[in-house]
């Protein structure tokens, strides 16, 4: 079966406004026209589409309200992609798709959002979160166009760009009597039970640094929730290390935390800007980009706290 764009707009709206003459006036096309796109759709179809009433319009059958009906969604979806394929070299308006690790996304993207919205209030940002994994699938199959994620596993195809560094840190319950502490070595956490980011290469990460460090970890719970773990900690379950710290001591249940410098030198994690290589950016997109790089900036939104100020929350 055949059926153009343009057709299916004349039988929507003979439908709509019951009649071939309204029709015509309101499309500013001829009543033939429209009677022969009418008539080409019922010979595709195999079915009458239209009751015609001898001075009284036209009423749908029950094969044609059928039509109607996905023809309105169809014409729906061809408006949107209009409007999106005209947007697409417009620099100011517009809608990006920008994924973001979940740990990052909770950490960093209520402040960015809402700070590119007010700079450029015409551009539309759908977020998807996920791991690592989630992060380079997106891109790779052109879902997403930009993400904040980590530098774990980057394929040829994807380019990052180092936004900034992360240094690992302890958390422990507000009342823990390392609580106070200027820094703390992991080694003096070794007999207490640790609760785990269970997520793909984040959990190398960890053991990792127990590894460096030549403790052995005593894990008593392992979770995706970013929050779930914070909650953990904050009632006494155990302690837990995490890169992108929150600006509060307040975990999400209400339950205080403590954060504080691990004395011994261990690898931080680094912030990256992930794009597909072969993909040109387009301008709204580059705009993105270019605030993410500024927000990161030496004098951006997320300037990097010093030990200090870590370690009193602030």
């Amino acid at each position: 079966m055949h059926f153009s764009l343009r057709n299916l707009g004349y039988i929507v709206a003979t439908a709509e406004l019951g009649s071939v003459t309204d029709a015509a006036k309101g499309l500013n096309v001829s009543q033939p026209t429209i009677s022969a796109a009418i008539a080409h759709a019922e010979a595709e179809l195999g079915a009458q589409i239209f009751v015609r009433h001898h001075a009284r319009g036209m009423t749908l059958t029950v094969a044609g309200r059928k039509l109607v009906s996905e023809a309105r969604l169809l014409l729906s979806h061809a408006r949107d992609f209009q409007r999106s394929m005209q947007s697409l070299a417009d620099g100011e308006a517009g809608e990006i798709t920008i994924g973001s690790f979940m740990t990052l996304a909770t950490r960093f993207m209520p402040a960015l959002l809402s700070g590119f919205s007010q700079r450029l209030p015409g551009i539309a940002v759908n977020l998807e979160e996920g791991n690592q994994q989630d992060i380079v699938d997106g891109l790779l199959s052109g879902r997403l166009e930009l993400a904040l994620s980590y530098a774990y596993a980057l394929p040829d195809e994807v380019l990052g760009e180092r936004l900034a560094e992360l240094p690992p840190y302890l958390l422990v319950a507000g009342d823990h009597p390392l609580a106070g502490r200027e820094s703390v070595s992991l080694k003096e956490l070794a007999a207490e039970p640790f609760i785990l980011l269970d997520l793909p290469h984040s959990r190398e990460y960890f053991f990792n640094l127990f590894l460096t460090c030549k403790v052995e970890p005593r894990v008593v719970y392992r979770s995706r929730s970013y929050e779930l773990i914070r909650g953990l900690v904050g009632h006494g379950h155990g302690f837990t290390i995490h890169n992108a710290v929150p600006g509060t001591t307040i975990g999400y249940d209400g339950s205080k935390i403590a954060v504080v410098p691990i004395r011994e030198t261990l690898p931080p994690v680094h912030v990256m800007s992930l794009r597909l290589r072969r993909q040109t950016m387009r301008p709204a997109v580059k705009a993105f980009a270019e605030y993410l790089r500024e927000a990161f900036s030496p004098g951006g939104i997320f300037r990097q706290p010093t030990p200090a100020t870590r370690a009193k929350g602030r």
